[in-house]
Protein backbone atom coordinates (compact mmCIF):
# COMPACT_ATOMS: atom_id res chain seq x y z
CA UNK A 1 0.00 0.00 0.00
CA UNK A 2 1.02 3.31 -0.61
CA UNK A 3 0.21 7.04 -0.05
CA UNK A 4 -1.14 7.13 -3.84
CA UNK A 5 -3.72 4.33 -3.28
CA UNK A 6 -4.39 6.18 0.87
CA UNK A 7 -5.54 8.84 -1.31
CA UNK A 8 -7.72 7.75 -4.34
CA UNK A 9 -9.45 5.91 -1.74
CA UNK A 10 -10.18 8.66 0.01
CA UNK A 11 -11.28 10.01 -3.22
CA UNK A 12 -13.73 7.65 -3.76
CA UNK A 13 -15.28 7.37 -0.25
CA UNK A 14 -15.72 11.44 -0.56
CA UNK A 15 -17.64 10.93 -3.64
CA UNK A 16 -19.90 8.02 -2.76
CA UNK A 17 -20.65 8.23 0.82
CA UNK A 18 -19.44 11.97 2.54
CA UNK A 19 -20.53 14.30 -0.20
CA UNK A 20 -19.41 17.40 1.18
CA UNK A 21 -20.77 20.01 -0.52
CA UNK A 22 -19.67 23.68 -1.90
CA UNK A 23 -18.82 25.19 1.49
CA UNK A 24 -16.40 23.07 2.55
CA UNK A 25 -14.65 23.31 -1.27
CA UNK A 26 -14.87 27.03 -0.69
CA UNK A 27 -13.68 26.87 2.93
CA UNK A 28 -10.79 24.82 1.97
CA UNK A 29 -10.07 27.26 -1.17
CA UNK A 30 -9.97 30.83 0.86
CA UNK A 31 -7.76 29.16 3.79
CA UNK A 32 -5.18 28.31 0.75
CA UNK A 33 -5.42 31.78 -0.95
CA UNK A 34 -5.03 33.30 2.76
CA UNK A 35 -2.23 31.43 2.67
CA UNK A 36 -2.56 28.86 5.78
CA UNK A 37 -0.99 25.50 6.01
CA UNK A 38 -3.59 22.83 4.43
CA UNK A 39 -3.39 21.00 7.48
CA UNK A 40 -6.74 20.47 8.09
CA UNK A 41 -9.07 17.16 8.91
CA UNK A 42 -9.83 15.44 5.37
CA UNK A 43 -13.66 15.74 4.26
CA UNK A 44 -13.94 12.08 5.82
CA UNK A 45 -12.55 12.76 9.13
CA UNK A 46 -14.78 15.74 9.00
CA UNK A 47 -17.92 13.55 8.50
CA UNK A 48 -16.58 11.38 10.92
CA UNK A 49 -16.27 14.56 13.73
CA UNK A 50 -20.18 15.23 12.84
CA UNK A 51 -21.54 12.04 12.81
CA UNK A 52 -20.01 11.46 16.37
CA UNK A 53 -21.07 14.41 17.85
CA UNK A 54 -24.54 14.11 16.10
CA UNK A 55 -24.96 10.31 17.60
CA UNK A 56 -23.76 11.53 20.98
CA UNK A 57 -26.70 14.34 20.76
CA UNK A 58 -24.10 16.89 21.67
CA UNK A 59 -25.59 20.54 22.01
CA UNK A 60 -22.42 22.50 23.08
CA UNK A 61 -19.45 21.69 21.57
CA UNK A 62 -15.52 23.01 21.94
CA UNK A 63 -12.56 23.19 19.15
CA UNK A 64 -9.39 23.86 20.07
CA UNK A 65 -7.47 24.85 17.22
CA UNK A 66 -9.94 26.49 14.61
CA UNK A 67 -7.41 26.75 11.40
CA UNK A 68 -9.49 28.05 8.82
CA UNK A 69 -12.69 26.74 10.39
CA UNK A 70 -13.19 23.65 7.97
CA UNK A 71 -13.82 21.06 11.26
CA UNK A 72 -15.71 23.61 12.75
CA UNK A 73 -18.34 23.44 9.80
CA UNK A 74 -18.57 19.93 9.91
CA UNK A 75 -19.01 19.93 13.71
CA UNK A 76 -21.43 22.85 13.71
CA UNK A 77 -23.55 20.80 10.75
CA UNK A 78 -24.39 18.17 13.62
CA UNK A 79 -26.04 20.81 16.36
CA UNK A 80 -29.91 20.71 16.98
CA UNK A 81 -31.54 23.82 17.16
CA UNK A 82 -30.30 26.57 19.67
CA UNK A 83 -26.55 24.29 19.76
CA UNK A 84 -23.01 26.13 19.94
CA UNK A 85 -19.94 25.96 19.06
CA UNK A 86 -16.89 27.93 20.49
CA UNK A 87 -13.99 27.55 18.46
CA UNK A 88 -10.46 28.27 19.90
CA UNK A 89 -7.39 29.85 17.63
CA UNK A 90 -4.06 31.24 18.56
CA UNK A 91 -3.95 32.52 15.25
CA UNK A 92 -5.85 36.29 14.42
CA UNK A 93 -5.10 35.69 10.95
CA UNK A 94 -6.49 32.42 11.03
CA UNK A 95 -9.24 33.16 13.14
CA UNK A 96 -10.30 35.85 10.11
CA UNK A 97 -10.42 33.46 7.80
CA UNK A 98 -12.34 31.12 9.59
CA UNK A 99 -15.01 33.69 10.27
CA UNK A 100 -15.22 34.78 6.66
CA UNK A 101 -15.60 30.75 5.92
CA UNK A 102 -18.17 29.92 8.83
CA UNK A 103 -20.29 33.26 7.27
CA UNK A 104 -20.28 31.90 3.85
CA UNK A 105 -21.59 28.37 5.19
CA UNK A 106 -24.71 30.11 7.23
CA UNK A 107 -22.77 29.66 10.82
CA UNK A 108 -22.38 32.66 12.15
CA UNK A 109 -24.79 32.64 14.85
CA UNK A 110 -23.72 29.14 15.43
CA UNK A 111 -20.11 29.10 15.97
CA UNK A 112 -18.32 31.73 18.12
CA UNK A 113 -14.42 31.58 16.94
CA UNK A 114 -12.19 33.55 19.65
CA UNK A 115 -8.64 34.33 19.66
CA UNK A 116 -5.93 33.84 21.70
CA UNK A 117 -3.22 31.06 23.60
CA UNK A 118 -6.12 28.21 24.17
CA UNK A 119 -5.08 27.68 27.76
CA UNK A 120 -5.62 31.64 28.39
CA UNK A 121 -8.71 31.62 27.11
CA UNK A 122 -10.50 28.72 28.19
CA UNK A 123 -10.43 29.44 32.20
CA UNK A 124 -12.96 32.36 31.06
CA UNK A 125 -15.00 29.59 29.84
CA UNK A 126 -18.34 27.86 31.50
CA UNK A 127 -18.99 24.60 30.97
CA UNK A 128 -19.89 21.69 30.55
CA UNK A 129 -19.40 21.06 26.77
CA UNK A 130 -20.66 17.66 25.29
CA UNK A 131 -17.96 17.09 22.75
CA UNK A 132 -14.61 18.11 22.41
CA UNK A 133 -12.31 18.27 19.02
CA UNK A 134 -8.60 19.10 19.89
CA UNK A 135 -6.18 19.61 16.77
CA UNK A 136 -3.80 22.61 17.96
CA UNK A 137 -0.18 22.61 19.16
CA UNK A 138 0.73 19.46 20.61
CA UNK A 139 3.06 20.33 23.46
CA UNK A 140 -0.08 21.72 24.67
CA UNK A 141 -2.43 18.71 24.67
CA UNK A 142 -2.14 17.32 28.13
CA UNK A 143 -2.76 20.64 29.33
CA UNK A 144 -5.60 20.94 27.16
CA UNK A 145 -6.85 17.62 28.21
CA UNK A 146 -7.07 18.64 31.74
CA UNK A 147 -8.76 21.52 31.20
CA UNK A 148 -11.45 20.23 29.11
CA UNK A 149 -12.12 17.67 31.91
CA UNK A 150 -12.71 20.97 34.14
CA UNK A 151 -15.18 21.56 31.63
CA UNK A 152 -16.93 18.17 30.83
CA UNK A 153 -19.62 16.15 32.48
CA UNK A 154 -20.30 12.58 32.81
CA UNK A 155 -20.98 11.23 29.26
CA UNK A 156 -18.40 14.39 27.47
CA UNK A 157 -15.94 13.21 24.72
CA UNK A 158 -13.15 14.59 23.76
CA UNK A 159 -11.22 13.81 20.26
CA UNK A 160 -7.55 14.33 19.94
CA UNK A 161 -6.12 14.62 16.34
CA UNK A 162 -2.58 13.80 15.05
CA UNK A 163 -1.84 11.40 18.36
CA UNK A 164 0.14 8.60 16.03
CA UNK A 165 2.76 11.01 14.16
CA UNK A 166 3.56 8.92 11.33
CA UNK A 167 4.41 5.65 13.97
CA UNK A 168 6.80 8.15 16.00
CA UNK A 169 4.79 7.64 18.94
CA UNK A 170 5.95 4.46 20.15
CA UNK A 171 9.66 6.32 20.17
CA UNK A 172 10.63 7.02 23.72
CA UNK A 173 14.04 8.53 23.23
CA UNK A 174 12.48 11.42 20.79
CA UNK A 175 13.63 14.84 20.89
CA UNK A 176 10.72 15.88 18.91
CA UNK A 177 8.15 18.30 21.07
CA UNK A 178 5.37 17.22 19.14
CA UNK A 179 5.69 13.29 19.64
CA UNK A 180 6.56 14.44 22.98
CA UNK A 181 3.19 15.99 23.53
CA UNK A 182 1.32 13.36 22.58
CA UNK A 183 3.13 10.62 24.63
CA UNK A 184 2.60 13.12 27.95
CA UNK A 185 -1.42 13.27 26.78
CA UNK A 186 -1.25 9.57 26.28
CA UNK A 187 0.35 9.27 30.16
CA UNK A 188 -1.92 11.37 31.61
CA UNK A 189 -4.81 10.08 30.60
CA UNK A 190 -3.90 6.84 31.19
CA UNK A 191 -3.35 7.65 34.75
CA UNK A 192 -6.71 9.60 34.85
CA UNK A 193 -9.51 7.51 36.50
CA UNK A 194 -12.41 9.36 35.63
CA UNK A 195 -12.21 8.69 31.66
CA UNK A 196 -11.75 5.48 29.76
CA UNK A 197 -10.30 6.32 26.01
CA UNK A 198 -8.69 4.54 23.12
CA UNK A 199 -6.11 5.54 20.29
CA UNK A 200 -6.90 4.22 16.31
CA UNK A 201 -4.17 4.65 13.98
CA UNK A 202 -5.43 5.92 10.07
CA UNK A 203 -4.49 5.93 6.66
CA UNK A 204 -5.12 8.63 4.36
CA UNK A 205 -4.93 11.84 2.02
CA UNK A 206 -2.92 13.49 4.98
CA UNK A 207 -0.75 10.07 5.45
CA UNK A 208 0.05 7.80 8.79
CA UNK A 209 -1.37 9.45 11.76
CA UNK A 210 -4.46 8.75 14.03
CA UNK A 211 -6.93 10.18 16.78
CA UNK A 212 -7.66 9.46 19.91
CA UNK A 213 -10.78 9.80 21.56
CA UNK A 214 -12.23 9.93 25.56
CA UNK A 215 -14.90 9.50 27.38
CA UNK A 216 -15.06 10.98 30.64
CA UNK A 217 -16.93 8.86 33.62
CA UNK A 218 -15.89 5.31 33.52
Amino acid sequence: MSQKTWTAVDDYLDDLIVRPDPAFAAALEASRAGGLPEIAVTAAQGKLLELQARAMGARRILEIGTLGGYSAIWLARALPAGGRLITLEYSAKHAEVARANLARAGLSEVVEVRVGPGLELMPALTGPFDFFFIDANKEGYPAYFRECLKLSRPGSVMVFDNVIRDGKVIDSSTSDPLVQGVRQLYEVIAAEPRVSATSIQTVGAKGYDGFCMVIVGR
